[in-house]
């Protein structure tokens, strides 16, 4: 997923999935939403990672999950 907007500055990438983390307080949240994808994620064997978009310029986040046994590439 990627956008256009400021992005996460690289030094605080990983605090991000802390629960309870947020960068901007003046916006309603829990601070939970990226603690329980990296957890989700984490379950499957996958990862999930907070990089800048090339093309964009904004965020990019990557999700990545393993391909199921018996799947053809």
């Amino acid at each position: 997923i990627e956008d256009d907007g400021r992005g996460i500055p690289e030094q605080e990438r990983q605090r991000i999935f802390d629960r309870g983390a947020r960068l901007d307080s003046g916006k309603p949240g829990t601070g939970l939403g990226l603690a329980i994808v990296r957890d989700v994620a984490e379950i499957y064997d996958g990862s999930v990672s907070l990089e800048e978009s090339d093309d964009l310029g904004g965020l990019l986040v990557r999700l990545r999950l393993p391909r199921p046994e018996g799947q053809a590439t």
